[in-house]
């Protein structure tokens, strides 16, 4: 039962990720080595973090921080070549961490919060 509720739990995020990145990969072959970076990026920042804070479940925070990497990924200008600011990157992790937190039913709000505020601007740095 225990391993049919993992289950459960990380199918809303793996099908969200999945798809945004067949459609970014289907739309540009290019953009998508960058995408999977950022979902990779996220997604091991994302399980650090979680750990330190003592927050979640490390699948959890994977699936977590690869939806943080794919929505700030997605909130960059590839046609001008520009980055977001540090503080957009953080406020859309932040808010991309806690959605999938809640959806996944992992970690608090809070820490998600923090997790994916981090992320975001670590994202943001290595651009």
């Amino acid at each position: 039962m225990k391993k049919f509720n993992l289950i459960v739990n990380i199918n809303p995020g793996l099908i969200a990720t999945s798809l945004l990145s067949s459609l970014v990969i289907a739309a540009n072959p290019a953009l998508a080595d960058d995408l999977l970076r950022d979902i990779g990026i996220g997604a091991a920042a994302n399980v650090v973090t979680g750990e330190i804070i003592n927050n979640g479940s490390v699948v959890g925070n994977a699936v977590k921080g690869a939806a943080t990497g794919a929505a700030v990924n997605v909130t960059h200008d590839k046609n001008n070549n520009s980055v977001g600011g540090t503080v957009q990157d953080a406020a859309v992790g932040a808010a991309a961490n806690v959605v999938t937190g809640v959806i996944i039913d992992d970690g608090s709000v809070g820490k998600n919060a923090a997790t994916g505020a981090g992320t975001g601007v670590l994202l943001n740095i290595l651009k």
